[in-house]
Parts: structure tokens; sequence; C-alpha cells
């Protein structure tokens, strides 16, 4: 009996949590070159900086949020900011058999991925984002039940050769504002963006 009630939990809590992406694109949706950012070696401070506010800031105190990605995006990250600190970090692989150096855990897939953290990680994990690439976020807008995307407009055209699936407004809508998300224009080294923020629609 008490084996039932701790499965039961275990999937409500899974289907109830809210999954976040966040992701910077160019106009066509472009999210990367040779592993890259497509406007690198420009740094846009800000627009980074938001990022990790968005990613660091729990909302239960003693818990961290968790950021799940996959070994290309894990091996993006420089060196010397790996693991992305305050944060639980995740690294989905097939291939590897212990998680990368720096990184917390290791998990095969992204349903792996959401098992651990409604699991072994229950009490300390507090918000879940992912953070690239391209087939991982395709993943999370294709999954069922309660999905936010974070979605930075570059509005500059840089080469790029990875790419974010189309935000189908079937399936998602853009909210008119979200707390702490500025709702004007950026501009930063001449490069002009905007912040957005897309909310599932129930099927």
């Amino acid at each position: 009996m008490k084996q039932t009630i701790v499965v039961r939990r275990s999937v409500h809590s899974a289907m109830s949590r809210i999954l976040n992406g966040i992701v910077a694109v160019c106009p066509d949706l472009g999210i990367g070159k040779n592993g890259d950012l497509p406007w690198h070696p420009v740094r846009l401070n800000n627009e980074f900086k938001h990022f990790r506010k968005m990613t660091s800031n729990s909302s239960a105190t003693g818990k961290q949020n968790v950021v799940i990605m996959g070994r290309k995006t894990w091996f993006s990250i420089p060196e010397k900011n790996r693991p992305l600190n305050n944060r639980i970090n995740i690294v989905l692989s097939r291939q590897c058999k212990v998680p990368p150096a720096g990184a917390h855990h290791l998990a095969a897939d992204f349903s792996s991925a959401l098992r651990l953290i409604d699991t072994e990680l229950a009490d300390q994990a507090d918000q879940v984002w992912v953070i690239g690439g391209s087939s991982l976020y395709k993943e999370l807008m294709e999954s069922p039940g309660s999905r936010r995307l974070f979605v930075t407009r570059i509005l500059k055209q840089f080469e790029c050769d990875t790419f974010l699936p189309e935000i189908s407004p079937d399936k998602y809508r853009l909210l008119p504002g979200f707390p702490g998300v500025p709702g004007e224009l950026q501009e930063e080294n001449d490069i002009q963006y905007r912040f957005e923020v897309y909310e599932s629609i129930e099927q």
C-alpha cells in the first residue's frame, strides 16, 4: 500500500511540474554555429545575465534549479564556467558512462532526467530549465504538460548551422509579459533583441 502512494506522488509531481526552456534565436531560428553562439565572438553580456538570472533564481528556500543539457551543449560552455554555478547540472548522453568532469548528474535521455529529478533529486530540485541543444528543445516543446519557452529574439541574422524548431501557435501562446522579464527592446554591441515568453496551450 505504501509503495502505491509513493508511485502516485511521484507521477503527480512529474505531471504538475512546469518545464522551462530558454534559448536565444536569430530571425531564421538559428541558435548555434560550430558549437558556439552564432554572434560569437561578440558578447551579449546583458542577455547572458538574463539567462543566468532566470535559470539560477530559485523560488524555494534551500532548493536549487536544475539545468538539463545535451553533451555538446555542456562542452560548448567554457571549462571555467562548468558546471553552471548555483544550479544542479544534468548532462544527457547515451555514450558517456559517467558524468563529464564537473557535471553533477548524467542521464541517458530527457525522460530519464525527469525521473531523476522526481525521485533522487525531489528534495533538492526547484525549477527545471532545458538549455540546449536543438534535439532537446524539440523534445521539450513536443512533450505533454505545462511548458514555458523563454526566447530571446536576436533581431540580426548571423550564419547558423543549428536551429530551434518552429514554435507552433497551435501549441504555444506568446504572453503579454512575465515577471522579471524586461518588455522593452534591448541593444548591445549594435545588436538589438527582445525577450519573449511563450506558454503551452493545454491540449
